[in-house]
């Protein structure tokens, strides 16, 4: 913006900078709970669910006490299921989905079933991708993937029935529709934006979730077993991480108001686009590719420890002062889906040839916490979290940088579903925190004697 609209804006910013102002302080004279956080930093206890938990520490007079990290879908731990699924060489996003939507694990019968439902889903309405994809691109697939799930409302013969029959019916449409929806989006936004070509594969209803998006993704269509099968277990990952992380939260926030399921969905999708969030993924992979072109010798550790200083002291990268994909607000000793999905990175990186690459990625989360405590002073117990690996292997499964969170999007879909029927069955009351105003009493001035 340039000329009198932008002085204009420059002033009416001035002007709210001047009058808008709250003391840090006053956060802990009226004991408020920022970002709902207890000043330990663990979360304010605002509801409760049968869908997940996760584990990160344990308390002990009043102290939190770093522990392994370990996350339950229903109560099995999610390194059974990947293990499961590794083991007897299938896939396993589909039994997730059933998993957090229903409560219990499928028989082959069930799972059968349902994998035929959302696969008769996966097609988009009629005109959907021309009108609502196709003639509105957008720059970020995130915001697309939100517009176009708001946009879905209009499509649905019956889309304000909150009833359990009728949002489980749009939860899993959304599932199955959401990854069509994605792959649609990179390719308009290719065309516009990188002047590459336009082309569309329909995502098959008869294969698993992981092997459509890569069938729909790649232009020749050629993909492995293997690769397929471990974007199935980055999606397992991905599916849920309970009720308070900030999207499920979102959408359980907006659930709770008696809304419709494609209002709260596209809520849950605009906040795990924040890069404290799920976009962090992608500004992993943006913050690494800044230390590869500025720190020389990779496998020097000084010099990459001196660079990642620089990083939080603000000189360096995009200037947050922030290791992203390092620390978790309820991770300490370890966060374990990085733990696994570093296993599969390893693996990859080796038979790929990047094991330089997978060796520099292993030595910023080694120095990380050092760094932190030496620029900072800040002795918290850091672990690599889930975004930290989750761009590298989707690097190497040659996936553009672009879809690295709207992936995220498309595998917590089923855990943002499971909350919103959870909510709307078991809660009964709009979620309402409170907010104490700063402002004193002060006569209205008429306009003539401003």
């Amino acid at each position: 913006m340039t000329g009198k609209n932008a002085n204009t804006l420059e002033t009416l910013c001035k002007e709210f900078r001047e009058h808008n102002k709250i003391n840090p302080s006053d956060f802990e004279t009226y004991q408020v709970k920022r970002g709902l956080r207890n000043p330990d930093g663990t979360g304010v206890m605002a509801g409760l669910t049968q869908i997940c938990n996760v584990h990160g520490y344990l308390v002990a007079d009043g102290e939190r006490i770093p522990d392994e990290g370990k996350l339950t879908y229903r109560g099995i731990d999610v390194r059974d299921i990947v293990n499961g699924c590794v083991g007897e060489n299938r896939f396993g996003f589909e039994e997730v989905a059933w998993l957090l939507l229903f409560g219990t694990q499928p028989n082959k019968k069930q799972l059968d079933t349902f994998s035929k439902l959302l696969g008769s889903y996966r097609e988009l309405p009629e005109y959907f991708a021309e009108d609502m994809i196709i003639k509105a691109p957008s720059k970020d697939i995130m915001n697309k993937l939100g517009r176009s799930v708001l946009a879905l409302y209009s499509y649905d013969d019956n889309p304000d029935d909150n009833s359990l029959e009728n949002i489980m019916r749009q939860s899993i449409q959304l599932i199955a529709r959401m990854p069509a929806i994605m792959t649609y989006a990179i390719q308009v936004t290719r065309r516009l934006y990188d002047k590459e070509r336009m082309y569309f594969h329909p995502l098959g209803k008869g294969h698993p979730t992981a092997e459509s998006i890569l069938n729909a993704i790649r232009p020749d269509r050629k993909f492995t077993d293997e690769e397929a099968k471990l974007l199935d277990i980055l999606m397992i990952l991905h599916a849920e991480h309970g009720g308070g992380n900030n999207s499920t939260f979102s959408a359980r926030v907006l659930s709770s108001s008696g809304t419709d399921t494609y209002a709260a969905i596209s809520a849950a999708i605009g906040s795990l686009k924040g890069p404290r969030h799920g976009g962090a993924n992608h500004r992993v992979m943006q913050m690494m590719n800044c230390i590869k072109e500025n720190v020389k010798d990779w496998a020097d550790e000084e010099e990459l420890e001196a660079f990642l200083a620089r990083i939080v002291r603000k000189e360096e990268g995009d200037r947050s002062g922030l290791i992203y994909g390092q620390g978790h607000a309820i991770y300490t000793l370890s966060d374990p889906r990085a733990v696994i999905i570093k296993e599969h990175a390893r693996y990859l990186a080796l038979k790929k040839g990047m094991e330089k690459e997978f060796n520099l990625f292993e030595s910023v989360e080694r120095l990380a916490p050092r760094v932190f405590a030496e620029v900072k002073g800040d002795k918290k117990v850091l672990c690599a979290n889930v975004d930290f690996y989750s761009g590298l292997v989707y690097e190497m499964l040659g996936l553009p940088s672009d879809l690295y969170t709207p992936m995220f999007a498309v595998s917590r879909i089923a855990g943002w579903c499971a909350h919103r029927v959870e909510e709307v069955m078991t809660g009964g009351r709009i979620i309402r925190p409170a907010y104490r105003s700063l402002v004193h009493n002060r006569e209205y001035i008429p306009l003539e004697k401003r």
